[in-house]
């Protein structure tokens, strides 16, 4: 009896062939580490439920800045020193009389030492030894509570500008002098809301929160309004009365 010859695979059998028993190789590694994978993450918790649960807590208020620092430098030159500084000090009287004209008592005012400097000329990066002319500077600081005065002289600064009175206006500062009496009640609520949260973390696994096994408080942040600005060190944001103060605490929890 004559057995029949076996009839060669067409060349898409053999694809299909090769297909099948590469998806059968990946479902067999993939099993494995799912299993694999799985055996961690049970561990892991199993980890973390030992040595308790950290959640970050915060908590945030508005305050109001009442203390004002606001420093005006008169900077210009001449071509002789004298004049340079005869007309600084022109204009820093020109400069306090509209502070104090606008409401702002002398004893908050402090005047600063006037200092110069000669510009020399440089020719092809070489110094020629000649002096083009001599710059003066003195500053004006005005440290007040009445923050709501201060904004209003300085967006009126322009007046004397348009008079000819050389100065630099960068804007004042605003400071909060209360944030240390802030921070214990910042820092209470921040502990509510991590308990708080952790109290929903572990529910939604069956859980339940235990006592506090350690506490670790963050900086501070003093920021604008409504802003989302963050340090590592603390950010204080001083170019607004307004401000938001912002406490963190990352809190360690046993659970049950």
């Amino acid at each position: 009896m004559t057995t029949p010859m076996m009839q060669p695979e067409s060349p898409i059998i053999q694809i299909e062939r090769r297909k099948a028993l590469a998806i059968i190789i990946a479902s067999t590694i993939l099993a494995s580490a799912i299993g694999v994978g799985l055996s961690l993450v049970g561990s892991g918790f199993a980890s973390r439920t030992n040595n308790g649960i950290v959640v970050t807590g915060s908590a945030r208020t508005q305050a109001t800045a009442d203390n004002a620092v606001w420093v005006l430098s008169v900077s210009l030159s001449r071509s002789q020193v004298a004049d340079a500084v005869s007309k600084v000090n022109s204009d820093v009287a020109a400069v306090s009389k509209y502070l104090t004209d606008g409401g702002i008592p002398n004893t908050a005012l402090t005047l600063g030492p006037v200092s110069t400097y000669g510009n020399e000329e440089y020719v092809n990066g070489n110094n020629t030894g000649r002096i083009l002319n001599y710059r003066a500077t003195r500053d004006v600081t005005v440290r007040t509570k009445d923050v709501q005065l201060v904004s209003k002289l300085s967006q009126g600064i322009g007046s004397i500008l348009q008079s000819g009175v050389s100065v630099n206006n960068y804007g004042p500062q605003y400071y909060i002098s209360t944030l240390s009496d802030l921070r214990p009640k910042l820092l209470e609520e921040a502990m509510a809301d991590a308990k708080l949260r952790a109290q929903s973390i572990t529910k939604a696994v069956g859980g339940s929160v235990g006592s506090v096994i350690s506490v670790k408080s963050g900086v501070f942040q003093v920021t604008t309004p409504d802003s989302t600005m963050t340090s590592d060190t603390g950010a204080y944001d001083t170019s607004t009365i307004e401000k938001t103060v912002t406490s963190t605490v990352s809190v360690t929890f046993k659970t049950d």
